[in-house]
């Protein structure tokens, strides 16, 4: 069964940088589509962010030129690289294989 287990949540400032990490188990992220999620409670969960094979990297209007989606083949890992943060980035982010469950995501707060 696939699951995903997001890390590299935290409190920066405006202005600040962030890496989130996804383990992804029971499914090699380099031969599926993968995306990353934010969600803010009571709001609905935007798309941020998606990576397709062989590589193609697509963004959220919001994410365009601040944030950068990577994979890991061998650590079976994908990543979002997230900079200039401002507080309109405070959620809780999740990343996803096309077609399975949602894990628990990782809180990012940007705040002064």
């Amino acid at each position: 069964q696939v699951q995903v287990v997001e890390s590299g949540g935290g409190l920066v400032q405006p202005g600040g940088s962030l890496n989130l990490s996804c383990a992804v188990s029971g499914i090699s992220v380099s031969g599926v589509d993968m995306a990353w999620y934010r969600q803010i409670p009571g709001k609905h969960r935007e798309w941020v962010a998606g990576i397709r094979p062989p590589g193609t990297t697509v963004y959220s209007d919001s994410a365009k030129g601040r944030f950068t989606i990577s994979r890991d083949g061998a650590r079976n890992t994908v990543s979002l690289q997230m900079n200039n943060l401002n507080p309109e980035d405070t959620a809780v982010y999740y990343c996803r294989a096309r077609g399975t469950e949602w894990g628990q995501g990782t809180q990012v707060t940007v705040s002064s």
